[in-house]
């Protein structure tokens, strides 16, 4: 995982706060897919497709982080 080492977390962050988070209003996509994904409506490939693509780059951020946390001295 030297590949997620070598990027830096502030671009992570940005992109977690713009596309992960994006449209704004009325409420973010990525709640808005989970809370399908909770309530078993998340059936559509379109959808599927959106939630990954608003929730990777939480998934990223994140792992960078735990990353940082573990290899930290």
């Amino acid at each position: 995982m030297a590949w997620l080492d070598s990027v830096p977390v502030t671009p992570l962050i940005i992109l977690a706060l713009t596309l992960g988070l994006a449209p704004f209003v009325p409420e973010p996509h990525l709640v808005e897919k989970l809370r399908m994904l909770v309530a078993g409506q998340l059936t559509r490939p379109i959808d599927i497709f959106d939630m990954v693509l608003h929730g990777t780059p939480w998934l990223l951020l994140a792992a960078k982080l735990i990353r940082m946390q573990l290899t930290s001295p």
